[in-house]
């Protein structure tokens, strides 16, 4: 071979490595989608005129086995990685795949981190997190109930 089809070999291996690094997702971490919506679980006119309670329903972009859900004050959070979450899931072994969830509903195979422990009542005007594992996979999606 001479030194110019070496060179171009060298330049097409460069240029193909730059496109697989900036162009595709093979090196990028892979994250969950998380949204969010908000429902109301009584009509106005059932309780009275009073409102209604607030059913939080959280939606992700695929259907996925989860392994920690976690809810935590986003502020809080920011300062301490650890803070005590209001509602946190563990799987420990096969969770049902899931595409959406309520706040505070079982999902079959996983359990409270701490034993006995409900989901604490949420707030208005407070911004929360939401984080989610499934396995490798991670995201995190900010929310608050207005």
């Amino acid at each position: 071979m001479t030194k110019k089809n070496i060179l171009l070999i060298v330049a097409a291996v460069v240029l193909g490595a730059v496109y697989a690094v900036y162009f595709t997702d093979w090196f990028k971490p892979k994250t969950v989608q998380i949204f969010h919506t908000s429902r109301n679980l009584r009509p106005r006119a059932l309780r009275g005129g009073n409102g209604a309670l607030p059913n939080l329903i959280f939606g992700i972009n695929q259907q996925l086995k989860l392994t920690e859900i976690r809810v935590v004050e986003a502020d809080v959070y920011q300062t301490n990685q650890s803070a005590l979450p209001l509602w946190h899931l563990i799987s420990d072994s096969n969770s049902v795949p899931v595409k959406q969830f309520h706040y505070g509903q079982f999902i079959g195979g996983m359990k409270p981190a701490v034993k006995g422990a409900r989901p604490q009542s949420l707030e208005t005007n407070v911004d929360y997190l939401l984080i989610v594992q499934a396995g490798p996979v991670k995201g995190e999606h900010p929310f608050d109930l207005k």
